[in-house]
């Protein structure tokens, strides 16, 4: 199939950018933000997607804001045109080297080069990578419109399936991850490598020498937008010694939490059954070589 008709616009910096969408909305057009188009393309070719616009950040690259990764101890902050190949080759400080490690997972390497961070987070895929990441490490989302500049906190962003907080005439310019998770991990489950995942799940841990004190457990693909599991945080609140004895119950927890969706041949309890298998198996990764009993 080809996309349906639209026209193209070319932005040529920030300004330009907002006022486009601005612009093109007041007059009844129904205009998409395009910077790296791994996700928004396939939509409109299969016609999933209508936009009659699109407003090309291409041009923005030139803007060294936009593509830059600053990485403190305590905060990373991407630029919106940051790809993942990017991230992925970049030596992040440990807190945040998970979000390297599982760059592995997002597509194939021309998918990686040139797909953006921000466009994944905007796009809001239960399953994308991007989404979980930002939920477990605590990402604020920079977005410029009209009415100025406005943060957006990761857990106000996802409203549901391809639905985030992001406004139609807003422009991201920048993400920031503000805590640090140096035992992390994400782990997901599709029928080839590349495609889309069924269920991921993200992990990470805190720990008191080789003891655990808590966490955070992030799934995708079990609701509408990414979700935070309590029932299965409250395992790990406390539980000291590593080990797959509790890395089983946490899993279990989060199995029994979540209610996916039941669509033949992905059904509800298959997909419990992957929740179960990757909470367990990012709990693992999660842990330190040096930690004792956890492997």
């Amino acid at each position: 199939m080809k996309p349906a008709a639209f026209t193209y616009h070319r932005a040529h910096d920030l300004t330009d950018a907002v006022g486009l969408l601005t612009d093109l909305a007041a007059a009844g057009e129904d205009p998409k933000l395009i910077a790296g188009g791994q996700s928004l393309m396939p939509m409109m070719t299969f016609r999933l997607a209508r936009p009659s616009a699109l407003v090309d950040l291409g041009p923005l690259r030139r803007v060294p804001a936009m593509t830059a990764i600053a990485d403190d101890p305590e905060v990373l902050a991407l630029g919106a045109l940051v790809t993942h190949h990017a991230v992925e080759t970049a030596a992040l400080s440990p807190g945040f080297a998970v979000l390297s490690d599982a760059m592995r997972w997002v597509g194939h390497l021309p998918i990686r080069s040139r797909g953006t961070v921000a466009g994944s987070l905007v796009h809001g895929d239960a399953t994308a990578e991007w989404c979980l990441l930002a939920l477990l490490l605590d990402a604020v989302v920079v977005a410029e419109g009209p009415a100025g500049r406005r943060e957006i906190p990761a857990d106000e962003l996802f409203h549901g399936f391809y639905a985030t907080a992001v406004d139609p005439d807003e422009v991201v310019v920048e993400v920031r991850f503000t805590r640090p998770a140096p035992h992390a991990a994400l782990s997901e489950f599709a029928r080839r490598h590349g495609d889309f995942a069924i269920v991921d799940a993200a992990v990470a841990l805190e720990l008191d020498g080789d003891a655990v004190t808590g966490g955070r457990v992030v799934l995708g693909g079990v609701a509408p937008a990414p979700v935070r599991v309590a029932e299965a945080e409250a395992v790990l609140a406390g539980a000291g010694d590593p080990g797959d004895a509790l890395f089983a119950a946490v899993a279990d927890a989060a199995a029994t939490a979540i209610d996916p969706p039941d669509d033949p041949p992905v059904t509800a309890a298959y997909r419990r059954r992957l929740t179960r298998t990757l909470v367990a198996d990012a709990c693992r990764r999660a842990v330190p070589q040096t930690v004792g009993g956890a492997r």
